[in-house]
């Protein structure tokens, strides 16, 4: 199984630290810019919201990226969420591999 120490940086640090201060945009404005509620992008950019394929494809047209961009850096938050919970790795860890015969 995957594991690092070092957290990823999440879709909010990666949207404003390189996309967002660099091209001088304000949450307004990017809202503006995606066709969506201001909001939306404020949860974003605080990592109250997660990166859906459909937003994934929104920011996507908006930066000129790949939408697979977006998904994976929500991808990696969220690896790295799941083997740094307890609950979560008390979860996965319970999970048992089917034997050949089963499967």
């Amino acid at each position: 199984m995957l594991t690092t120490a070092r957290k990823p940086a999440s879709v909010g640090e990666i949207l404003v630290e390189e996309f967002m201060v660099p091209l001088g945009l304000t949450q307004t404005a990017l809202a503006a810019a995606m066709g969506v509620p201001r909001k939306h992008v404020n949860e974003l950019c605080h990592n109250r919201r997660s990166v859906t394929a459909p937003t994934a494809l929104i920011l996507a047209r908006v930066f000129g990226n790949s939408a697979d961009f977006w998904l994976n850096v929500q991808r990696r938050t969220d690896l790295w969420l799941a083997l740094h919970s307890p609950e979560e790795r008390a979860r996965i860890e319970r999970a048992r591999p089917l034997s050949p015969a089963a499967a």
